[in-house]
């Protein structure tokens, strides 16, 4: 299984709208994760497999031994999934 983190400012409504779409788009390509969300200062303690941000918060994230997955629009779901799986290929 793998592991996801998906991380904005404050941990709070975004990360979660993205936490949301990202589960929806794993049922969709049969992938078996465990999904989480947090904010940006949080996630430098949370072990995962690849990390899901904005590019703005993907500088402060780099120290991470994540993979990071920058998202544009958290709300495109085509954008989540083709991102998404090609990430995990």
């Amino acid at each position: 299984m793998v592991k996801l983190l998906c991380v904005c400012g404050l941990g709070q409504g975004t990360s979660l709208i993205l936490r949301m779409n990202v589960e929806t788009v794993c049922r969709d390509l049969g992938v078996q994760a465990d999904v989480e969300h947090t904010d940006v200062s949080s996630a430098s303690g949370v072990a995962a497999d690849y990390i899901l941000t904005s590019n703005e918060l993907a500088q402060s994230l780099q120290g991470h031994s994540a993979k990071i997955v920058v998202i544009d629009n958290y709300f495109d779901m085509n954008e989540i999934k083709s991102k998404l799986s090609e990430a995990l290929q």
